[in-house]
């Protein structure tokens, strides 16, 4: 290929990037877009469980078939690279938004046969995830720099509200209405929010990476590990500094501050909804010229702050009731923040989006995974107090070891450097580079 050739080209790729943003849909309505993880996640997580109840199923087996659909969170990080290829991001969120869809329906017609259930459950929230990753990698690319922060906290209010809807109309549907039909009904809304995709300019996908073979794709992913900004991301992703893990916890801890089950209940669905959103509408406004990573790790601290102080007041139902608002409220800061470094490390007319998108988010479920190990053996130790001052003080000793390691290396600042677009080096024998 000639220079004229190489020249005309690049150019064409990079005009596919640059899109028309007077034809992007507002901000909260692209992160209102997401809402389809959400709305599966209530029905997952909430619905089926309450349903496998009903029919007297026993906990600890409903507790093997939900945290095996929870551990296909970890699947997108194998598979993600390939939504940067071949097709377009728009048409492997369609797709997955369908296949998720899809499966709703079969997990919600196999309630009685655990094997079909289970396996459905599972590729449906993997399903669901891929979703996410592609739609995040492409919203990435459309929504302008300076809108990524309102845009992470839309994104993330669009899981909460969607787990919400769910989480209270599932059950009624599944109680009022022929399992078939409340199925199809549910099934139908998960794949509701791809209507916004229509109005949503697309580019298409990164043509040279599709050209390459499956070898040397993989060395662009290597390629992109390797690079600085996705590192510090990394290690700070990884980190307990903000995981918040107990929020995974005190739902089976209504006893020990003598909660009924209904005061749980309620405490748990209004707790989640109201703080959430309210974490996630404060982001874009604390964040305004404040480093992402300075709010991660003073997010941390004064989470964990919180948490201790829970230690000292008297176990009852309202400190059950402070336990889970507050510790929701720093968790939907937490994970706006999260999905705001994210864009900013992935940076503008990234090829690889969706593979950054992927191996960031999946990062983000290994500390809560491993946190909630560590607050199970602290409550073993020392009941609640044990749990709860576990989870604060590995937080803070994270935060403040991890603050003081990025000050170091990002030259006293926590500031993430928006990183210049992927290049790929053609190695084509003509080449002039």
């Amino acid at each position: 290929m000639g220079d004229a050739g190489r020249r005309q080209r690049c150019a064409g790729v990079a005009a596919e990037f640059q899109l028309n943003h007077s034809r992007v849909p507002p901000v909260w309505l692209l992160g209102l877009s997401n809402s389809t993880v959400g709305l599966n996640s209530g029905i997952a997580f909430f619905v089926v469980p309450q349903l496998l109840a009903a029919q007297h199923v026993r906990e600890a087996s409903i507790a093997v078939i939900t945290a095996a659909a929870m551990s296909s969170n970890f699947w997108p990080v194998v598979f993600g690279p390939m939504l940067d290829v071949w097709f377009s991001r728009r048409w492997y969120a369609t797709v997955f938004a369908a296949l998720s869809s899809i499966l709703v329906v079969v997990a919600l017609m196999n309630l009685r046969r655990p094997a079909v259930l289970e396996a459905a459950l599972i590729a449906g929230v993997a399903a669901a995830m891929l979703f996410t990753t592609a739609l995040c990698g492409w919203l990435s690319t459309v929504c302008r720099h300076e809108d990524k922060n309102k845009l992470s906290a839309w994104v993330n209010i669009a899981v909460i509200s969607g787990t919400g809807v769910t989480s209270v109309v599932g059950g009624e549907l599944a109680r009022h209405l022929p399992i078939w039909l409340a199925a199809c009904l549910l099934g139908a809304i998960v794949f509701l929010p791809t209507a916004i995709f229509l109005l949503i300019p697309c580019a298409g996908p990164d043509k040279r990476l599709a050209g390459d073979s499956f070898a040397e794709f993989r060395r662009e992913v290597l390629a992109l590990l390797r690079r600085r900004e996705v590192l510090i991301a990394l290690v700070l992703l990884l980190s307990p500094c903000s995981s918040f893990a107990l929020t995974n916890l005190l739902g089976g801890l209504g006893a020990d501050f003598h909660a009924s089950a209904r005061v749980v209940s309620l405490a748990g669905g209004l707790g989640a909804f109201f703080p959430g959103i309210l974490g996630c509408l404060l982001f874009p406004l604390i964040a305004r010229r404040r480093p992402l990573i300075f709010l991660y790790l003073a997010d941390g601290i004064l989470g964990s702050l919180f948490t201790l102080s829970l230690i000292f007041l008297p176990h009852t139902p309202v400190t059950f009731t402070v336990a889970l608002v507050g510790e929701y409220l720093f968790q939907a800061f937490a994970f706006s923040i999260q999905v705001g470094i994210m864009f900013e490390t992935i940076g503008p007319n990234n090829p690889l989006a969706a593979t950054a998108f992927t191996v960031l988010s999946a990062a983000t479920y290994v500390p809560i995974t491993y946190m909630m190990v560590a607050d199970g053996g602290g409550y073993s130790l020392r009941g609640i107090a044990g749990s709860f001052g576990m989870d604060a003080a590995i937080s803070i000793a994270s935060c403040l070891l991890i603050g003081l390691l990025l000050y170091r290396l990002s030259g006293k600042s926590f500031h993430l450097a928006v990183p210049e677009p992927i290049r790929r080096v053609d190695r084509s024998p003509d080449s002039a580079y």
